[in-house]
């Protein structure tokens, strides 16, 4: 075997290694931010916060202007989250820490059924805002959809990005999520129709477990990384 055909065989080790790094690492975050955002859950909310008389076609114009907001937000906290953590003199792995704190907050809830009271505003308030306000924006993306966790979720990630490719990976494992929720949103009707209200606290249920358990990752890692920093000073 000449010195040629070596190269190109470890070359193409590399290649398929780095494949795989991808591919594992895009669907790692595609089930984490999916279990976060919980896209059955959020429609249920989504559904009870419109006009109940809501026509297909409005309700497809509030899927897409609720998803193209959160993809906004994504990459204006993938670009300026570091900006943030400077500006206030935060450690990375404090951030681990509050906001697996803050996960594992969420997570309680959804297992505990209480997420959509949680999100839900009152009657009153809710006619109002039905009335005068487009609230695909306010409050169904931002914080319904997007909310704390997800911001701290992003954050933290991002500080676990080793390469452009890792980069590449987490903002597809999004825009995907991006598309559940539209495809959730403008069928909330029917989802909500064919699984009921039993249907969706069970996979509201299920995801807060994933979210407690990625919750108790985030915090044990920030609790090590910050005992090693301080503790060898």
């Amino acid at each position: 075997m000449d010195c040629n055909t070596i190269q190109n065989f470890k070359n193409q080790k590399r290649i398929k290694q780095k494949m795989q790094n991808f591919i594992e690492l895009f669907l790692q975050q595609t089930i984490t931010f999916f279990a976060i955002i919980d896209p059955i859950g959020a429609s249920a909310v989504m559904l009870s916060l419109l006009h109940v008389n809501i026509t297909k076609e409005e309700l497809s114009k509030v899927a897409y202007k609720s998803t193209i907001t959160i993809i906004i937000a994504f990459f204006v906290v993938l670009i300026s989250g570091d900006l943030l953590l400077k500006m206030f003199g935060i450690n990375e792995n404090s951030l681990k820490v509050i906001g697996g704190i803050v996960l594992i907050l969420m997570a309680l809830t959804m297992i505990q059924g209480s997420k959509e009271s949680d999100k839900q505003i009152n009657e009153d308030e809710e006619d109002e805002i039905k009335e005068h306000e487009d609230i695909s924006v306010i409050p169904i993306a931002i914080p319904i959809t997007f909310g704390t966790g997800l911001f701290t979720t992003i954050i933290i990630l991002k500080h676990q990005i080793e390469s452009f490719t890792d980069m590449v990976a987490m903002s597809l494992a999004f825009l995907v999520n991006a598309f559940l929720i539209y495809i959730s949103f403008k069928n909330s009707i029917y989802i909500k129709k064919y699984l009921g209200l039993t249907g969706q606290n069970i996979i509201t249920k299920l995801m807060g477990l994933i979210v407690g358990a990625i919750a108790v990752q985030f915090i044990i890692g920030g609790i090590v990384k910050l005992s090693e920093l301080y503790l060898t000073k």
